[in-house]
């Protein structure tokens, strides 16, 4: 695991006072309560009424803040994710940040020839050994939409493939709770079993409401049957400021907080202490372009305020980071993706996901994504901040080379160099001659060169064949109980 402890870290980013926390909580409480959701699944609708729910004239359903509190004393602080053989990978919680890939893109620029084409199976294969490969992508989503399968199978299809080509874990999307019941029945068999699974989660799931206010009959499917296997969940709304949500980043937010409290409350009505991740999607529709922008200042900041908002609730948070706007791996991708990056991990952001979004979330790049691994590991060492000692201050240096002297040559220099210097694989620090000498590459041609050549050289530790058969086996058997044509 890379935790960033609490205690090693430079000072933690704030957007929010103490007042503005407690209004935008009271506001969403107002929601829940004064105005209330549409809930459109009748069993959640039966639980809630019983539990102290009310419902409105209008069939909406009201949530008194009492509920919202058990569902804040019930969910866990912090949630633990382990890797396919059952080694902790993430403590989700506090400030300890992780980032992976995005899922569902239905676009991807080809690593050979770069041309931009649908994605298909074999991108999502692709791009899970790619992050098996790169140390500082902690958790992997599909990156690519299969548009080459049935679209009833591309969700359990693209499990299976990321199964087979990573060893890190995994945050997963399903079209409802029936390939989702399959991806659990997988990870059971991964484990030897629910107890064992629910003891050591492998997979997250990424569930949402729709906004404003309406949770459909399937997002709550999948909410209630993650309780009930113990498998993580969020409930991360997508409010459109100016579209779905009000425009103002204050009332953006106070929706969205309400929208995912609605989820807790479902969730752990279910079964309380189940593991539930806050978080929101703070898009941003640009008045000018209609577009959905993911790097619109006011889209970093209800970003930050959500961030914020779950550490004053107690709960570990989803986020996102490594994005772009961009259609391509330029300087505009570079500036979006590092800065929402450093924001994630300044503000702790716990599973940040979306590295190597790019086109406003349409389109995938592998470039992009290994340029963000080494975008990740250079904040994350800035964020360590200064050690400060008798060791670090090198007064004993400074006075055995003296004035005029130089510090080259010194045994402190040499002690220190590696662990201070922090050395990267694709930003230039070479002299123009040198760089010219090596073929004048840019970055996004470095970064393709290097995922290139990761891809060709490295092997992901295989699945075990009983798994595999297993995983093999519920997909025939899902497919042919559903009509999808398995190709």
């Amino acid at each position: 695991m890379k935790p960033l402890q609490n205690a090693s870290r430079v000072g933690h980013l704030s957007f929010l006072s103490e007042r503005a926390k407690q209004d935008l909580y009271d506001a969403a409480l107002e929601i829940l309560g004064g105005i209330g959701m549409q809930l459109n699944h009748d069993g959640a609708r039966v639980m809630l009424l019983d539990a102290g729910a009310t419902q409105s004239p209008a069939g909406h359903i009201l949530i008194p803040c009492e509920l919202v509190e058990r569902a804040r004393e019930t969910a866990p602080e912090a949630v633990t994710v382990f890797d396919r053989d059952g080694v902790p990978a993430m403590e989700l919680g506090g400030y300890n940040s992780y980032f992976g890939t995005g899922s569902d893109l239905m676009s991807t620029y080809d690593l050979e020839s770069g041309e931009h084409r649908p994605s298909v199976l074999e991108d999502v294969r692709r791009a899970a050994r790619l992050c098996d490969a790169l140390p500082n992508i902690d958790f992997v989503m599909s990156s690519a939409h299969p548009t080459d399968k049935d679209p009833h199978l591309s969700y359990l299809l693209s499990f299976v493939a990321m199964l087979q080509n990573t060893a890190k874990p995994l945050v997963m999307t399903a079209e409802n709770e029936r390939d989702l019941a399959v991806m659990i029945e997988i990870a059971r068999a991964l484990r030897g079993g629910l107890h064992e699974l629910r003891a050591k989660p492998y997979f997250l799931m990424y569930n949402e409401p729709t906004s404003p206010l309406t949770h459909p009959r399937d997002s709550i499917e999948k909410l209630l049957l993650c309780a009930d296997a113990g498998v993580p969940t969020n409930y991360s709304p997508a409010p459109l400021a100016g579209a779905t949500a009000p425009i103002t980043v204050a009332g953006h937010t106070a929706q969205g907080i309400a929208e995912c409290l609605f989820g807790l409350v479902v969730h752990q009505l279910r079964e309380p202490g189940a593991p539930f991740l806050f978080g929101m999607g703070s898009a941003v529709l640009d008045i000018a372009t209609a577009q959905s922008s993911y790097n619109d200042l006011g889209y970093q900041m209800g970003y930050m305020c959500a961030i914020e908002m779950a550490k004053w609730l107690g709960l570990p948070n989803w986020g996102n980071a490594g994005t772009s706007d961009s259609q391509l791996p330029d300087a505009q991708m570079g500036m979006e993706a590092n800065q929402m990056t450093l924001l994630a991990m300044l503000a702790g952001s716990n599973l940040a996901h979306d590295v190597g979004y790019l086109d406003f979330g349409l389109t995938c790049s592998l470039e992009a994504i290994v340029m963000l691994d080494e975008f990740i590991a250079a904040n994350r060492r800035l964020v360590v901040g200064v050690q400060v000692d008798e060791e670090t201050l090198a007064l004993d240096a400074i006075a055995q080379v003296g004035p005029g002297g130089q510090f080259l040559g010194a045994k402190h220099t040499r002690r220190h160099m590696r662990e201070v210097q922090w050395r990267p694989t694709l930003l230039n620090r070479e002299s123009r001659e040198n760089w010219a000498a090596g073929g004048g590459q840019d970055l996004a041609e470095k970064a393709r060169r290097k995922a290139l050549a990761l891809l060709a050289a490295h092997e992901t530790a295989p699945l075990r064949p009983e798994v595999a058969a297993r995983a093999d086996e519920l997909v025939a058997a899902f497919a042919e109980q559903t009509g999808a044509v398995l190709r």
